[in-house]
């Protein structure tokens, strides 16, 4: 997922945040993984930078991430962005369960 930062009043193009699995698929576009791949290579090439899962910023390791899978391989890039995505999504909803955390996740900043 990715969301647009507020803008700064200019005519420029802002980026956007990427959390969640579209951070790991940046990731992973700039990395040399191939696929089919273990746990512990994804790992490897995901490297110690934190991924943001939401668009707060809060972070979780690639390892703990990867681990909360439970898989061990994955063949293909999808697959290990579809395992993924329900760990993101699970994290998401035990930081977002206020009614403050519900309204962060709704702004883009």
């Amino acid at each position: 997922m990715g969301v647009r930062p507020p803008t700064n009043n200019d005519d420029r193009e802002p980026e956007t945040i990427e959390f969640g699995i579209a951070a790991v698929d940046a990731r992973l576009k700039e990395v040399d993984l191939s696929f089919p791949a273990t746990a512990d290579r994804v790992v490897e090439a995901l490297g110690s930078r934190p991924i943001p899962f939401d668009a707060s910023g809060n972070t979780v390791a690639a390892a703990e991430a990867v681990e909360k899978t439970g898989t061990d391989r994955f063949e293909t890039r999808q697959e290990l962005l579809n395992e993924l995505h329900p760990v993101f999504e699970a994290y998401r909803s035990r930081h977002s369960g206020s009614v403050l955390g519900r309204v962060r996740s709704l702004l883009p900043f």
